[in-house]
């Protein structure tokens, strides 16, 4: 009897045994296989010689979807490093790592890498096409002059064409292949780029001397030091070792810029671009593509940690520090800190960028940990003044001051550019009622629907509730309702009205929706279209706008009210990337930020762009208080239908938990700080060890009794190394 054992998308973390005969049920490959009344896909993770199931009640799988597997043993590994550390069943965690249309019931057969004109195929003549069937002249040519073409080359060549290939395929003419195994060929040379610094050559020279040995690397480098630089001398040197580079970045909106500087860099080297804003199917065939290595350079967001990449010999993580890294729902990883463990299991340098470490990885480096290579200086610029525009003794008009408003003009005048940044959507955080004090809240969540006063909507942007303004106030039927606040569009309409003849350009979610919107408003901005420019985070990190010269900070003190322990961390981050946007160029950059508490530490750390000084204070704070990353965490979350379901699961929870005296200190449980999202009731439950083996331990020991105590009354979670609270 032949036996395989299944990894399926299921919530228990177990593996399944089956029965298959199929020569070609590998180890990595994916399987059809019956699961009570369904049919699921899992992938086969051994070969095992027995099953503690008996041979009687074993099933049979119904069939092999791959005929070579899509996972190796390194990306197995990987794998189930990540399901054990982060306590989560393999099963899920495999499938949540292929692309979407590897995970749906179809044909045995895998997405398509190439197509090859068959023999009846070769012999057709352009002439005997009809006269405008142009796609399908240009396809045949293109075919006719090469053995074979990837599917990802057919795709970027647009509509007509793959309607022209659907046709050719019909009659007979291409048939589907796959990409034959690449053959290490000598890399063609990278395009000159800048001339590096001294501290840049330097930084170049440790990461280089570091390729074919595991060695992390923090490249610390202040905004617009040239990390970037950096980065592409390394990737050449790794291309030149036919090895292959995976490059992490924290935004989709980072992804096309970085994309077109490395293909410019690496002429003729292919490139597969992977982020969640891919269609299912071009994200399959640029998964498969690295997968086949066919892709020298994989250059994608979060989940990308994850790609299969023979021959991988570095990884770079840009902006390391940020947030977007760890994944907040479902599977919680992170994909930096795996990042770190895929260089480890693969014997290669993994490179950690950024001007603003995350404190974790700061203390790694002081520690000597991870090597430490620091650019101090900008490339052709000087750094930014940064000033406070102290709001307890100057008023603001729909929360613009007039030093900042003047300080505009004053750019405008000049032909150069401005940004305002202010990190909230919408038009004004919430809607009142100024006769009895009603508020604009989501019945569905702990927060306020957000007024979007073009749309007449208000908007939760937790849950997605949309619904129209109101006439009158929904309580005392007052028609006085006024909007409280500042969002991006009640700034821009500020702007409008003190300077009419401005061209003023909003960069949200809401106006980045659009596919190629954000392309196309960064080349208005970097073809001077734009004098003023409005916007939340996604203008702060790695853009580089030559002509900006002044940078406006709006509602920063929000976030010192925070009750998240690292609320100051990634305020003086964001605010640190936000400074970096101005003076790029040849002019040197001023940064105004209005605030209430101008002598707070974090705002004095600030101006005088002493991250080093800052963070040593941060970290003194964490070990006094017992925080990370001096102590490791896992948080267990619960929600249900009314909070006091999900506390009772977790009180039952928190005693199972200190019955197995653990190494560890268990917390009573409290309700979430959003306690209400999307209609459920919200409620937590936190350990935490100086030991991060013994928390390990713990957990592992705690989740079989989770599992046991838990009911379709309350769901639960566990985020180890949790990022918010």
């Amino acid at each position: 009897m032949s036996l395989i054992r299944v990894a399926l998308d299921v919530p228990v973390a177990r593996l399944f045994d089956y029965r298959c005969d199929d020569r070609t049920a590998q180890i990595g490959t994916r399987v059809l296989v019956p699961f009570g009344r369904q049919k699921l896909i899992g992938i086969i993770v051994a070969r095992p010689d027995a099953s503690e199931v008996p041979e009687a009640k074993l099933k049979r799988a119904i069939s092999v979807l791959d005929a070579a597997p899509l996972l190796g043993r390194a990306d197995l590994r990987l794998l189930e490093f990540a399901a054990d550390y982060y306590v989560h069943p393999l099963g899920a965690v495999i499938m949540a790592t292929l692309p979407a249309a590897l995970r749906r019931v179809r044909s045995r057969e895998e997405t398509p890498t190439a197509y090859a004109l068959t023999a009846v195929g070769a012999a057709i003549d352009d002439t005997t096409l009809p006269p405008r069937a142009r796609a399908q002249r240009k396809l045949l040519a293109l075919l006719q002059d090469h053995p074979f073409i990837a599917h990802s080359a057919i795709s970027e060549l647009g509509t007509a064409t793959r309607t022209a290939l659907k046709t050719f395929i019909a009659q007979g003419w291409v048939q589907t292949t796959t990409l034959p195994p690449q053959k290490p060929a000598a890399m063609p040379a990278a395009s000159a780029g800048p001339a590096l610094t001294a501290e840049q050559e330097a930084a170049a020279k440790a990461i280089i001397a570091a390729l074919g040995t595991y060695q992390p690397v923090l490249l610390w480098g202040i905004t617009g030091s040239g990390k970037t630089e950096v980065y592409l001398h390394a990737i050449a040197a790794a291309l030149a070792r036919n090895a292959r580079v995976l490059l992490l970045v924290p935004e989709i909106a980072l992804t096309p810029q970085l994309e077109s500087l490395v293909i410019a860099r690496f002429p003729g080297v292919p490139v597969a671009t992977l982020h969640s804003g891919l269609a299912d199917g071009e994200r399959a065939v640029r998964w498969q593509d690295a997968r086949n290595g066919c892709a020298r350079i994989v250059l994608g967001t979060r989940l990308s940690v994850f790609t299969p990449l023979p021959d991988l010999g570095l990884i770079i993580v840009d902006e390391e520090h940020d947030s977007s890294f760890k994944q907040g729902e479902g599977f919680r990883y992170s994909a930096r800190d795996l990042a770190v463990v895929r260089a480890r299991q693969a014997g290669v340098p993994v490179v950690l960028g950024s001007a603003t470490p995350a404190l974790e990885t700061y203390r790694n480096a002081v520690d000597r940990r991870y090597q430490l290579l620091r650019l101090q200086d900008r490339i052709n610029a000087r750094p930014p003044v940064i000033s406070y525009i102290d709001l307890r003794h100057e008023k603001t008009a729909d929360g613009l001051s007039a030093r900042l408003i003047a300080a505009i003009g004053k750019r405008i005048d000049r032909g150069e550019q401005s940004m305002v940044f202010i990190n909230r959507r919408g038009y004004a955080p919430v809607l009142m009622c100024g006769s009895c004090g009603w508020m604009s809240d989501c019945k569905r969540c702990s927060a306020k629907l957000v007024v979007h006063l073009r749309e007449r909507r208000l908007r939760c942007h937790h849950c997605g509730h949309d619904s129209a303004v109101p006439a009158v106030c929904p309580d005392c039927g007052n028609a006085d309702l006024a909007p409280v606040g500042q969002g991006t569009q009640r700034i821009e309409a500020a702007l409008v009205k003190q300077f009419p003849q401005a061209r003023i350009l909003r960069v949200d979610r809401d106006t980045t929706r659009r596919k190629q919107a954000w392309q196309d408003m960064r080349s208005r901005i970097r073809e001077r279209r734009v004098d003023i420019l409005v916007g939340t985070q996604i203008l702060a990190k790695g853009h580089d706008f030559p002509h900006l010269n002044l940078v406006g900070v709006v509602n920063a003190d929000g976030m010192l009210y925070s009750n998240d322990f690292r609320a100051a961390e990634r305020l003086y981050a964001l605010l640190t990337q936000v400074a970096g946007r101005a003076g790029r160029g040849d002019q040197q950059g001023e940064v105004l930020v209005q605030t209430e508490f101008a002598g707070h530490p974090l705002y004095a750390a600030l101006r005088d762009q002493d991250f080093d000084a800052y963070a040593r204070s941060l970290l003194a704070e964490r070990k006094q208080a017992g925080f990370p990353p001096y102590v490791h965490q896992a948080l267990l979350r619960a929600e249900a239908r009314s909070v006091d379901i999900a506390l009772r699961f977790l009180t039952q929870a928190a005693r199972c938990a200190r019955r197995l005296k653990p190494a560890v200190t268990v917390y009573d449980p409290v309700p979430a700080n959003m306690m209400r999202k999307s209609g459920r009731e919200r409620a937590q439950l936190l350990v935490q060890s100086p030991s991060r083996s013994d928390l390990r331990a713990f957990l592992n020991a705690w989740r079989p009794h989770l599992a046991e105590a838990a009911s379709t009354a309350a769901r639960w979670s566990l985020d180890v190394d949790p990022a918010e609270f």
